[in-house]
């Protein structure tokens, strides 16, 4: 007899499969719309608008990519949500808020309003100029005004009522602000400022529903340990993922659970799934071979300790060939394979969100 956990498997790939093959058959997309918020991990070019040094709109990031030209993605190729978006049945990926591409019909499919080097915590945005979740709302308000005057009321509803709303923010509050800002460590534990982090989450999440937001996706924090910059800049010579901060991202991630599930008995309709990447990129770390991958302790990019945006470009010595065989792009940011590896663990595990 199989035993209850494969048979949830089995039925979660047949569901995948009729969904999928559903797509195909009537050519429209799963759901109506993609809007996306955020940090690098899914920033697809906002960034370039921006006075800030956090960019990737220069090779070799995008080499891998359409056309092998930059984007702003911080990556080799496609991100794990451009993955996501062509599973929901999307030709094209929903288009940079700041770019010239965010305008009349391209809208309709959604948009990205997510920045490198932002999060949940107002001031590491501001660090680095770039845009904090509570401006990226601001302009999510302005792109339904601009969803009403192509569709109507009605029809903008409808769209922002069945669409994914998808986040994924938290690693750049702890790594580029709070493990690096005395001001911060000192003042708060890990604990302290993770609730601070949920608190700012919360009232995203709230803002969003009152928008008419019901279906959204919140990704969990990656192991941030394990990040190569991370393993180099606070692991003191060890040359394994550094405990401390795996530890505090398992403990934010708890809390994220906790609150999620808090949110979503108090509003009413909302469907908030909480998207695990800690475990799935953890495995990609570890157990690197089982997945086809060569190298997960240094990145594609340069000596592949610390390089990230900036330190990241054409001139970056000894860059790898063939970026398929590493887990990390730059020092920061998954390869475009481990994000396809990714993107079908998020599929899986947002199931309901279009089911």
């Amino acid at each position: 007899m199989m035993s209850s956990s494969l048979i949830a498997s089995f039925w979660c790939i047949f569901v995948l499969v009729m969904l999928c093959f559903g797509r195909t058959i009537n050519g429209q997309p799963l759901v109506p719309a993609l809007l996306i918020f955020g940090d690098s991990v899914v920033d697809v070019g906002n960034n370039n608008n921006l006075e800030t040094i956090v960019k990737a709109n220069f090779p070799p990031y995008g080499r891998d990519f359409i056309k092998h030209k930059p984007t702003g993605r911080f990556c080799n190729g496609k991100l794990a949500s451009d993955f996501t978006a062509e599973n929901l049945g999307f030709t094209s990926y929903p288009p940079a808020y700041l770019s010239k591409q965010a305008r009349g019909k391209n809208l309709l499919i959604g948009a990205n309003f997510a920045s490198g080097s932002s999060g949940y915590y107002d001031t590491t945005a501001k660090i680095y100029n770039t845009i904090p979740l509570s401006k990226q709302v601001e302009l999510y308000k302005e792109y339904q005004k601009k969803l009403v005057a192509l569709v109507g009321q009605s029809n903008a509803s409808s769209i922002v009522n069945g669409s994914v709303h998808f986040v994924s923010a938290g690693s750049s509050d702890f790594v580029q602000n709070y493990y690096i800002n005395p001001l911060l460590y000192k003042k708060y534990t890990t604990d302290q400022f993770s609730d601070i982090l949920l608190q700012s989450y919360t009232k995203f999440v709230k803002e969003l529903y009152n928008l008419g937001a019901r279906k959204m996706g919140v990704t969990t924090l990656p192991p941030l340990g394990c990040l190569p910059a991370v393993i180099t800049i606070f692991g003191e010579d060890q040359n394994v993922c550094v405990e401390k901060l795996n530890k505090a991202a398992i403990s934010f991630n708890n809390k994220l659970n906790s609150t999620s599930q808090k949110l979503q008995s108090e509003l009413s309709a909302l469907n908030l799934v909480v998207l695990d990447i800690y475990q799935p990129l953890h495995d990609l770390v570890t157990k690197p071979t089982d997945y086809g991958f060569f190298e997960a302790r240094k990145a594609c990019c340069g000596t592949g300790l610390v390089e990230t945006s900036i330190l990241c470009n054409a001139k970056s010595p000894g860059t790898c060939k063939n970026a398929t065989e590493y887990v990390f792009w730059d020092g920061f940011h998954p390869s475009e394979a481990a994000n396809k590896i990714l993107s079908d663990d998020l599929l899986a595990a947002g199931i309901s969100l279009i089911s």
